[in-house]
């Protein structure tokens, strides 16, 4: 029996062997780099979280999981906190110096703190709204006192437009209620990058520490000093974890077009509406906001 020749296999060259192999240990190099990522801020998280543990109560509305906490008796009034903000920007000092009038309700807006995003993408200003009204009616607040700060502000704005018979009065704290042409900055910009911000964001969870998170709250405070006690209260490092992170990048990137089409609505506020602003307030202009959100409200 005749054997089948056989052409002989050609070797792979050297410098291709060089190359495969140089590519496989970077492709595990950057698996075992991505995996100690993970870990790090998932060890990260569950630190900061068993430091800053949810202070109120659970409820649901659909299928978002709302935190919220109550004190005090008297008119309902509910607290909207700003970007990367939760319950505990409100209970430091603002809620429980308004409880002794008040029945105050603060809620982690959704995305944010220990509530739940409605949306992957980032929930809008109306889903918010829709949400935490509905919310506050499962608490018996029916047509609750809205104060909002900041990006909490226009949260507040789109309840007032968007649920008219759910307010009974209106207060903006230098709030995000107009266009403005600046633009979203490079950090957003990278943060809410449906690639770059899956990468960056577990990175900045896992690596970035303390102090530099300090450093950020100074300059939101900026130029007045951090108030005694509140970094404690509020646990700034609950805000660099990679679901509040997301939520409010989103949450940003989406804020420009929304107030855009919002703001020609506000002449349909009818309740009563007091509007507080910084005068030298560089992150939320008075110019920009509130002073032609004065001029819209009759």
């Amino acid at each position: 029996m005749k054997s089948i020749n056989r052409r002989p296999s050609t070797p792979v060259p050297l410098v291709l062997r060089v190359v495969l192999k140089i590519l496989l240990i970077t492709a595990l190099t950057l698996a075992l780099f991505w995996a100690l990522v993970l870990l790090l801020a998932a060890r990260n998280e569950a630190r900061y979280e068993a430091a800053y543990p949810p202070e109120g109560q659970f409820l649901t509305v659909d299928d978002t999981r709302v935190h919220y906490v109550v004190m005090g008796e008297g008119p309902d009034l509910v607290l909207l906190h700003g970007s990367s903000g939760m319950t505990r920007d409100m209970t430091y000092r603002l809620a429980p110096a308004l409880a002794d009038r008040f029945r105050v309700i603060v809620f982690d807006r959704p995305g944010l703190g220990y509530s739940d995003p409605v949306t992957p993408g980032g929930t809008s200003l109306a889903d918010q709204a829709a949400v935490l009204a509905a919310a506050a009616r499962q608490l018996g607040a029916e047509k609750p006192l809205i104060a909002g700060h900041s990006y909490g502000g226009a949260v507040a704005l789109a309840w007032a437009v968007n649920h008219p018979d759910q307010i009974s009065g209106l207060v903006t704290l230098s709030a995000a209620s107009h266009p403005w042409d600046t633009g979203l900055t490079t950090y957003y910009k990278i943060l809410s990058h449906p690639v770059l911000g899956r990468i960056v964001i577990p990175m900045i969870t896992a690596f970035v520490g303390q102090g530099v998170i300090l450093d950020q709250l100074e300059a939101v405070f900026a130029p007045f000093p951090v108030p005694d006690g509140y970094a404690a209260h509020f646990g700034p490092e609950m805000t660099v974890r990679r679901g509040a992170m997301h939520a409010n990048a989103q949450q940003r990137r989406n804020l420009l077009d929304e107030v855009t089409a919002l703001a020609p609505r506000y002449s349909e506020i009818t309740v009563p509406t007091t509007i507080l602003h910084g005068a030298d307030d560089t992150a939320v202009g008075l110019h920009i906001h509130s002073e032609p959100l004065h001029a819209a409200i009759a």
